[in-house]
């Protein structure tokens, strides 16, 4: 019985390890920077075709390319275009019934010959859909038979043998996020629309509204501005979970100010008790900072570090407070930050 022969190992130090490393991340970066040129007016068909498309895109490839198609395909699906992904080889044993005339194929073909891909194209064509092929160059089977053709030259692959897919897919993907994006942008999908599609994990809780998170009714402290501060600071104690901050309004209910117990705190330190006897008016932040209720999170938590404020009232169109975001409730829903 013979044995299988030890794997032998070619001596391969961490120097030279880590610059080959570097190597092959500036050739795939060579062949993404080298579509910018390479694009052209065909990219604007493509985006016309994917903006007037009723139905879905449906992307194709198989392989390496294939893999990358799913991924373009979850970058169309939430970025406001309806796709789904159609594998070749089962689409000639009935998947093809997902297809309607209403939808785009994207097909993905580095050399344009793939078997599986040609098998698919003149019932395509039969079919009255639209192809748009991502492929290296325009003289292919592929190519001939798309709508719109979207060059990406000849890429040679990285690494030392230079065989496995990976310049030429790193370039399938960059163009194919491209078109995504740009077809999002044509069809003037909104930070709205993309926090529908994106409800759960971190990204979604970045894309909260104010209104789902601050704290309001009986949570909120507000008072006239009229009224001294000992006044206030007896009539406006909340039990449970309070804010350390009152929101004053003035003689039509629109916010006028802001008083903090870091202003408390202030005063008292101050030795200045006699104000407690005054018109909060006389020490309140005037004209403080605001956010609308439709503002994201990540919006207050912008302003709230850049202008190191621990609450932030929410005001409505009128003026008038009807919430506070204080830094507590922020931390809470926030997503923890890997330490670097």
């Amino acid at each position: 019985m013979s044995s299988v022969p030890e794997k032998q190992y070619v001596p391969y130090s961490r120097f030279e390890q880590l610059s080959e490393g570097r190597e092959i991340l500036r050739q795939e970066a060579a062949a993404v920077l080298g579509l910018v040129q390479q694009i052209d007016q065909s990219f604007c068909e493509a985006v016309q075709l994917l903006q007037e498309c009723s139905g879905a895109v449906v992307v194709s490839g198989i392989g390496k390319a294939g893999l990358i198609g799913q991924k373009i395909s979850a970058t169309f699906s939430s970025t406001g275009t309806p796709s789904h992904f159609l594998h070749p080889a089962e689409a000639v044993h009935g998947d093809l019934g997902c297809l309607g005339q209403n939808d785009v194929m994207l097909i993905l073909s580095n050399s344009g010959e793939t078997e599986e891909v040609c098998r698919l194209l003149p019932i395509l064509n039969n079919m009255h859909v639209p192809i748009i092929a991502i492929t290296a160059n325009s003289k292919n089977s592929l190519s001939t038979e798309a709508t719109v053709v979207l060059t990406m030259g000849e890429i040679p692959e990285a690494g030392a043998l230079k065989l496995a897919p990976s310049t030429s897919t790193t370039a399938m993907l960059a163009l194919g996020d491209a078109l995504a994006l740009v077809v999002s942008r044509v069809k003037n999908f909104t930070p709205n629309d993309f926090s529908t599609f994106h409800p759960g994990g971190n990204l979604g809780k970045q894309l909260q509204t104010v209104e789902e998170i601050m704290r309001q009714g009986t949570d909120l402290r507000i008072a006239a501005d009229s009224n001294t501060l000992r006044e206030i600071l007896v009539d406006v104690s909340r039990p449970g979970r309070r804010s350390g901050a009152v929101m004053l309004v003035n003689s039509v209910g629109t916010l006028s100010g802001i008083f903090t117990d870091s202003d408390l705190a202030r005063l008292l330190e101050q030795h200045r008790d006699t104000v407690l006897d005054r018109p909060v008016f006389e020490v309140m932040t005037v004209n403080p900072i605001t956010v609308s209720p439709a503002a994201r999170l990540s919006e207050v938590v912008e302003i709230l570090s850049a202008r190191k404020l621990s609450e932030l009232p929410v005001v409505n169109d009128q003026k008038q407070p009807v919430g506070l975001v204080d830094i507590t409730d922020v931390i809470t829903v926030m997503p923890a930050r890997t330490a670097g």
